[in-house]
């Protein structure tokens, strides 16, 4: 209940309408966006459903329907973290689609009328494959397949659906490097194009733009490498689609993921240099972040620490879209340009002259949006919702300096709530948050569990530590051989910088994280015992030996850039982790862990448990039944935010209102 004069009461002991249960019902969080027919489709969670994913359309009556027929599940598990799970197999919707079930991997074709039959075959006694980042190519679909925990291959499986019930009629096309992408297929079928890396790299330290020569019998000629490796990285490849054959890709031969042109000669011209990324971290196989349009032009989305979306001209000039037309654009910018509220563009897709896109803003929640370059207008696909929009924060960015004068940026998402303010005099409590990845950015966007503790009195300060995206590879590259290291040095540095600044009450921090944010929060109360005063360990990495040998095998060589090479650096790895330090840990702690977890094991958390068998130290343990490397499931997530809650309140010194 608002009211007229705000009420006084301590910063933490604000009652807030915006409960557990309702951040626990979930954003809305649309993405895999795709054109079908004339219709824009994506996916999203339903957190009510046990975080199924649901393939949506706009209804008739312009609210989110479900497209499949009910319980149908569409994502995909590859490499874990998941990968383009459908595909729209033309532009006609009678033709219908293919998508991955999440309950038994396999690969199904829908048309509108019909139940979704299986294209691929039942699970492999050796383990289940999983199939995504699909092509339509003839009478068959190709995508990437991989058995869990390798090989990767690009296979093709026929329409027809006879590979359901005869494992040997999927055809293998090519299998070039440990890790691969889904094909793109050149307009006409003439070359098919992928990318690929090996151990020990990461996507984003070094990847290859493979080619192959494709015969008239849907047969792959030897790969040829166009562009990448040694050092660079490739995030995305597309054919253009205006007849003229070239091949574009986002690669960073100069420091930054610009777009480039490939030729057959093996050189990459950048046709927009700038010091901006037009891509990202490929933690999940097909995610695109640029789209060729059928006029030549070419939708980006691009920025340093946020995406716009831009128009690249075949002349190399830039105009913003996503405004109330199309313009220039004008110099780089910190924060939001009036002209446009939005200032994070992801999951673009485009049926060749408009462009569909996931939209969101400071002051706006995620939305599905369609683009007309022609006159800049925005149409509004699927709304956000707009509970208690009155309790979001107004964030704004800040860039704080290191020890050595190194630049360490953050989001700070000061307590707000229009019925309260807080006593004269008293300083707010803060709350660190440590993205995963560590390779990784946050969008500075309404995010539910941030504004559940901002709107009850806690500030939230989201560090984007050296080793995120969004900044440049020099930036992402301090983290390389630093982790545990850089990520809480940076931690730090913005909190100090935050409370030197009078904004945040220095004796009432504490750190969150989860996966390897949850590592750099474990850290932190190690080595900042000073600093916090209570810490949110969400599935945590707490032991780089023991991790890298149970992890999954896409990140089962990441600690090796991240602290160095094995054995090699046995006594970092063990200084490094958290498990080793956790005699010194003297705050307060909460740690949640998934049982199904197969990135960040719960085998993590319970030697982290095993050490501390002995220790005063006050901490809460709670495991999930069901639950992954990530959260889906609604009672779960209420429960892990009214604990932390909790826990600030004993280490902060407030009473939590009651919800």
């Amino acid at each position: 209940m608002l009211h007229d004069e705000p009420l006084q009461a301590p910063y933490g002991s604000w009652r807030s309408a915006l409960g557990a249960r309702d951040v626990a019902r979930g954003a809305t969080l649309p993405e895999w966006l795709d054109f079908v027919g004339g219709e824009v489709w994506w996916t999203e969670p339903l957190a009510h459903d046990g975080g199924r994913g649901a393939l949506m359309r706009r209804g008739p009556d312009g609210s989110p329907q479900e497209v499949l027929p009910p319980g149908w599940d569409v994502r995909s598990r590859l490499c874990e973290y998941g990968a383009r799970p459908w595909l729209p197999l033309s532009g006609h919707l009678g033709d219908g689609i293919v998508f991955t079930h999440w309950a038994d991997q396999r690969v199904y074709r829908w048309c509108p009328g019909t139940r979704p039959e299986p294209l691929s075959p039942p699970d492999d006694p050796e383990g289940t494959y999983r199939y995504g980042d699909f092509a339509a190519f003839a009478a068959e679909v190709w995508c990437l397949r991989e058995a869990r925990g390798g090989p990767r291959e690009l296979v093709a499986l026929p329409l027809d659906g006879s590979a359901a019930e005869d494992p040997g009629s999927v055809r293998v096309l090519a299998a070039s490097h440990t890790f691969m992408t889904g094909p793109r297929i050149e307009p006409g079928g003439r070359r098919v194009a992928w990318l690929g890396w090996n151990h020990p790299d990461m996507p984003w330290d070094s990847s290859e733009l493979m080619v192959a020569e494709i015969s008239p019998e849907g047969l792959l000629g030897p790969p040829v490498r166009a562009t990448g490796g040694a050092g660079q990285a490739v995030a995305q490849a597309e054919w253009a689609t205006d007849g003229s054959g070239r091949l574009l890709a986002v690669t960073d031969p100069d420091g930054w993921w610009n777009l480039h042109e490939v030729t057959t000669g093996g050189d990459a011209e950048n046709l927009c240099p700038r010091e901006e990324e037009f891509g990202e971290a490929l933690w999940r196989i097909g995610t695109r972040w640029f789209l060729p349009l059928r006029d030549g032009s070419t939708a980006v989305t691009h920025g340093a620490g946020s995406r716009r979306l831009g128009l690249l001209g075949p002349g190399g000039e830039l105009t913003a879209l996503g405004a109330e037309g199309p313009r220039a654009e004008g110099p780089l910018s910190d924060g939001p340009r009036a002209e446009c509220p939005y200032t994070e563009w992801t999951s673009p897709a485009t049926d060749g002259r408009r462009i569909a896109a996931v939209a969101a803003g400071p002051g706006h929640r995620p939305t599905v949006v369609l683009v007309d370059p022609a006159d800049g207008s925005i149409e509004t696909l699927r709304a956000p919702a707009h509970e208690h929009h009155e309790l979001a924060p107004a964030p704004y960015r800040r860039t704080y300096r290191g020890p050595g004068g190194e630049e360490v940026h953050a989001h700070v998402y000061p307590p707000h709530h229009p019925a309260y303010r807080a006593p004269e005099g008293e300083l707010p409590p803060y709350v660190v948050l440590a993205h995963g990845g560590p390779t990784n950015r946050t969008h500075m966007t309404p995010h539910p569990h941030i504004a559940y503790f901002t709107s009850r009195g806690i500030g939230v300060l989201d560090v984007q530590y050296g080793g995120s995206t969004g900044y440049g590879r020099a930036y992402r590259e301090r983290l390389r051989g630093g982790w545990g290291v850089v990520d809480v040095r940076d931690c730090a540095t913005a909190a100090r910088g935050l409370a030197a600044e009078g904004l945040a009450d220095p004796l009432r921090i504490a750190i969150r994280g989860a996966s390897a944010g949850g590592w750099t929060a474990a850290a932190s109360l190690i080595a900042e015992p000073g600093l916090y005063r209570a810490a949110a360990i969400h599935f945590p990495v707490l032991d780089a030996d023991t991790w890298q040998r149970t992890t999954h095998d896409f990140e089962s060589r990441y600690a090796q850039t991240l602290i160095g090479p094995w054995p090699e650096s046995r006594e970092l790895y063990e200084r490094r982790s958290p498990l080793h330090g956790a005699a010194r840990i003297r705050a307060p702690f909460a740690l949640f862990q998934g049982t199904q977890d197969a990135i960040c094991p719960p085998s993590q958390a319970e030697l982290l448990l095993a050490r501390l068998k002995d220790s005063d130290v006050t901490y809460t343990y709670e495991a999930f039944e069901g639950e992954g490397h990530g959260f889906r499931k609604a009672e779960t997530v209420r429960r892990t935010l009214r604990t932390e809650l909790e826990l600030y309140g004993r280490a902060f010194g407030f009473e939590p209102a009651p919800e």
